[in-house]
């Protein structure tokens, strides 16, 4: 049987074809469409939603930034003469890298050394390879032919001299090849007034960014700056008004952006972002009367060491060789005067301070009317010798009074009768007043004028024991610090000491014993600042008020920013005008170095006795006075560590900061009277 077969259409199959690749045409628009619109609805995305965040991402790659420090503003006293001020000048650095070939570097040291000797500017103390070995802190030394410890901060240059000449840059410059490892860098410098800084311990110092974040050396202040835009070359402020105002005094940083391609090469001009200036401080401290306060002190010094003092009693006071000042307007609680002897040149920190130089001047860096500074003996001595920080001794002693006339333990009439003795205790513990004088009967201002430690005792430290109990001493500090005494002054100073109450600390003996020696200043430690603020409050009659250091603060080109004219009252404690008379009455009396003073003086002196190194006993000399007596001006305290009778020791030290004062604003509000005692 023949199989059929039957054949499609030819015309139909070329239909069905044809169908076919039509849907296959419109299936390959349709997912061009949709892939041309996914790329249109991004690059609108990008265009105008991302469009900003992506030109700032290629603005960044396309740019490199180098920061450029700020100018730190300069530091004035209250005439605008110039205390610490800013320069620009060429610096030379060395570049601390790893394996560096020793005699290669010792090599570079020698070069150095000629090239400032044949180009630098004249100078009488040329910088010698030994000195450039040390400053390039490469880990060994050249005069003792021996390695050092580890270099620091090898990441840190080193800056090897300031104030390049012309001559010097030039031939740098000229054999940079030859020179390897070296760099010249454009900076400011702080620079200090000439031959003496007048109050160099309050100014403060510097150094560089780098060792003030350091974790373990450094401030906690400087610990998160690096975000703010700190420089680790930077040199930054460490201590005192340099610290206390870094934030106003620095400014801020500017920058040289240079537009760099994908191998961040410059392939453009350079565009200067200028650094904004910090602002100008004028402090409260008048220079003519803190150099004259400083003189004072060592002239004083010198004469308790000369012929002169052979009349002194018992030769106290020889051994003293540190003194302490503040002067401090009572009106408005500015402070004029603010001396810490010896002092030092705040120059040494510039470029890094070497070993020898911070030994030297290590004891007596710190302020010593705020904190503990020591006097310049031997390292080995020091223990032998008392601190800036002494006990007050009868300096507490119109204080005393007031406390007992509020507590009503007496009354300003009443009589003791003063033998030069005193027992107390279930031990019949002894005291007795200098000497073992006795002043008779005296009522609580004649106690005060004579300074009887035994009206102190009986009247004041045993009764107000009697009436507290073991609450005695809370309730003293309480009343101390009303003054002052026993806090810090609202200084905002850096490191101040808040002082040390014994009468509270010393748990060792009876609450008894500790009243009666807080009584006459046995028992209190504090610094001098807190003696002027203390000494401001008995002249303005119990306003205490802050201390005033900074005058007013002014932009680098000299618009006004701020000014402290106003007096800040902290506290303000009230006793009667009659208990005010009685007190301040006592403390007007003739003293060493008063004589001829054209004004009523009111003071107190002390002698303040303490136990140094090796069980030795040392009296030293303590002052707190004010002037006019009717109308207060200024307040002075002055603490001579050593200096045995504050009477001998230390008011010869005040007539002068007094009379100073008077000569170039007058004491009795008459403007400046001419008459220091040179």
């Amino acid at each position: 049987m023949k199989q059929l077969i039957v054949m499609e259409d030819p015309r139909k199959q070329e239909s069905i074809k044809k169908r076919k690749f039509a849907f296959r045409i419109n299936l390959f628009f349709f997912f061009t469409f949709i892939l041309f619109s996914v790329l249109i609805v991004r690059l609108a995305t990008l265009q105008f939603v991302d469009g900003k965040e992506l030109k700032a991402e290629e603005a960044a790659v396309n740019k490199a930034d180098t920061p450029i420090p700020p100018i730190r503003g300069n530091i004035y006293d209250r005439q605008s003469a110039p205390l610490a001020y800013t320069i620009s000048t060429q610096s030379l650095y060395f570049r601390v890298e790893q394996n560096q070939p020793k005699d290669k570097v010792v090599e570079l040291a020698y070069k150095l050394e000629e090239i400032f000797g044949l180009y630098g500017k004249t100078a009488p103390n040329q910088i010698k390879a030994p000195d450039i070995i040390k400053a390039m802190d490469v880990g060994y030394d050249l005069e003792k032919n021996k390695t050092a410890k580890e270099p620091s901060y090898n990441a840190v240059p080193r800056r090897i001299k300031s104030d390049l000449s012309e001559q010097e840059m030039a031939f740098i410059y000229e054999h940079r090849d030859e020179l390897k490892w070296i760099e010249i860098t454009e900076e400011s410098i702080r620079t200090y007034e000439k031959e003496t800084t007048p109050a160099a311990q309050l100014i403060g110092y510097m150094r560089p960014f780098s060792q003030a974040r350091e974790p373990k050396n450094g401030l906690p202040f400087y610990r998160d700056k690096k975000a703010e835009g700190y420089l680790d070359t930077e040199d930054v402020g460490y201590d005192g008004i340099e610290l206390m105002y870094q934030e106003e005094l620095r400014g801020k940083n500017g920058s040289k952006t240079y537009p760099v391609n994908a191998l961040q090469k410059i392939v453009g001009k350079v565009e200067i972002t200028k650094p904004v200036k910090g602002n100008n401080l004028f402090l409260s401290i008048d220079k003519n009367v803190q150099l004259l306060t400083e003189q004072a002190i060592t002239d004083h010094l010198a004469w308790l060491k000369g012929p002169e003092a052979r009349n002194y009693p018992a030769n106290k006071g020889r051994n003293a060789v540190a003194g302490y000042a503040v002067a401090m307007e009572v009106e408005t609680g500015k402070v004029v005067a603010m001396a810490s002897m010896p002092d030092y040149d705040p120059s040494v920190w510039f470029g890094g301070i070497s070993q020898d130089d911070y030994n030297r001047i290590q004891p007596f860096i710190n302020n010593g009317t705020i904190t503990t500074a020591y006097p310049d003996y031997p390292r080995e001595d020091l223990s032998k010798h008392p601190t800036s920080i002494v006990y007050v001794g009868s300096t507490i002693k119109p204080l005393s009074v007031l406390i007992g006339l509020n507590e009503g333990l007496f009354g300003v009439n009443s009589i003791y009768h003063d033998v030069g003795v005193f027992y107390y205790g279930k031990d019949n513990s002894k005291l007795s007043n200098s000497d073992g004088t006795a002043f008779g009967s005296i009522n609580p201002t004649q106690a005060i004028r004579v300074s009887s430690n035994t009206f102190m005792s009986a009247k004041v430290g045993i009764p107000m024991y009697q009436k507290y109990l073991k609450s005695a001493p809370d309730k003293w500090k309480e009343y101390l610090g009303q003054f002052g005494l026993g806090l810090t002054t609202g200084s905002n100073l850096p490191r101040e000491y808040e002082g040390l109450s014994e009468f509270q600390s010393n748990t060792k003996e009876s609450e008894q014993s500790r009243m009666v020696f807080a009584s006459w200043g046995q028992n209190e430690k504090y610094t001098t600042l807190q003696l002027a603020q203390y000494v401001t409050t008995l002249a303005n009659r119990g306003k205490r008020l802050r201390p005033i250091l900074v005058d007013r603060i002014e932009t680098y080109d000299g618009e006004l920013v701020k000014t402290f004219d106003q007096a800040e009252v902290l506290n303000e404690v009230h006793f009667s005008k009659q208990h005010w008379d009685a007190v301040i009455n006592g403390m007007e009396s003739n003293v060493q170095g008063f004589a001829n003073f054209p004004y009523q003086l009111v003071r107190k002196t002390g002698t303040s006795t303490q136990k140094v190194g090796g069980g030795k006993e040392v009296d030293n000399a303590v002052f707190i006075g004010f002037a006019p007596k009717n109308n207060p001006k200024l307040a002075v305290a002055v603490v001579v560590p050593e200096g045995g009778f504050g009477s001998f020791g230390a008011a010869p030290i005040a007539r002068k900061i007094f009379d100073a004062y008077d000569q170039y604003y007058g004491l009795d509000g008459n403007g400046p009277k001419g008459n220091a005692v040179p």
